[in-house]
C-alpha cells in the first residue's frame, strides 16, 4: 500500500444497535452553516492536539479524536472501536482532510445533543436513511452514502462488527460529475446519487 498523502486527519464513529427492525445507526443532521451543512453525518472531527499521543499513528489518534467528538457532539461514551474505512478526498477542493471510520456498539443512555453542531439527530435503519435520501429529504454526502449501502448487508449490531474484518482505503477521483473509487463511482449530476458498480 502506498504512504498516505500528509493531511489534516479526523475520526468518524457509526454508532450501531440493534432495534426493532434490525441494525440501526445513529445519524445527525448538520446546522446550515460550516461542514457538511445541513447534511445527515455520523457524529466526529478532527484531531485535535489533546488527540495526540507520543509515537502513535495517524489512526490511533483518530481513534481517541472520533471517541472525544462523539461524546462532545451526542453526549454518549463509546467502547472498542472497529476501524472500517479511510477516506481520502480528491486533489484540487479547498478543505482535504482524510477521515478514518470506526464501528461501535451504542452504550446506554439517551442522546444529549450539541445545539451548536447537531440540528436533529435519528437512530434510524441504513435502508430508511438511503430511502430518506433517494426521496429528496435527506443529504447525505458520498462517505456517508456508501457505509449505509454497506451496512445493509447485516441483520444486527454483533453482525456488523464481526463483517468489519478489513478496512477499506477510498481514495477520491473525480471525472467529470463522477466520484470514483475501487470498483465503486458515485453520480454527481443529480441529488441523490446512484451508486453503481463497475
Amino acid at each position: 500500500m502506498d504512504v498516505p498523502e500528509e493531511l489534516p486527519v479526523a475520526g468518524t464513529v457509526v454508532l450501531l444497535r440493534t432495534g426493532e427492525h434490525g441494525l440501526e445507526v445513529l445519524l445527525m443532521r448538520r446546522p446550515e452553516h460550516g461542514s457538511f451543512a445541513g447534511a445527515w453525518v455520523f457524529p466526529g472531527g478532527r484531531i485535535e492536539e489533546i488527540d495526540r499521543m507520543p509515537g502513535a499513528g495517524e489512526v490511533d489518534d483518530a481513534r481517541r479524536a472520533a471517541i472525544r467528538e462523539t461524546s462532545e457532539e451526542v453526549g454518549l461514551d463509546v467502547g472498542e472501536l472497529v476501524v472500517l474505512s479511510s477516506w481520502t478526498p480528491p486533489e484540487g477542493i479547498p478543505r482535504r482532510i482524510r477521515t478514518w471510520f470506526f464501528l461501535a456498539r451504542s452504550s446506554a443512555g439517551e442522546v444529549r445533543a450539541a445545539a451548536a453542531e447537531v440540528v436533529e439527530h435519528a437512530w434510524i435503519t441504513p435502508d430508511e436513511a438511503l430511502r430518506r435520501h433517494a426521496a429528496g429529504e435527506w443529504i447525505l454526502f458520498p462517505p456517508t452514502w456508501v457505509t449505509l449501502h454497506d451496512l445493509r448487508a447485516f441483520r444486527d449490531a454483533d453482525a456488523a462488527l464481526a463483517g468489519a474484518d478489513q478496512a477499506r482505503f477510498y481514495v477520491t477521483r473525480i471525472e467529470g460529475t463522477t466520484f470514483r473509487w475501487e470498483g465503486l463511482r458515485l453520480e454527481t449530476q443529480t441529488l441523490p446519487w446512484t451508486l453503481a458498480v463497475e
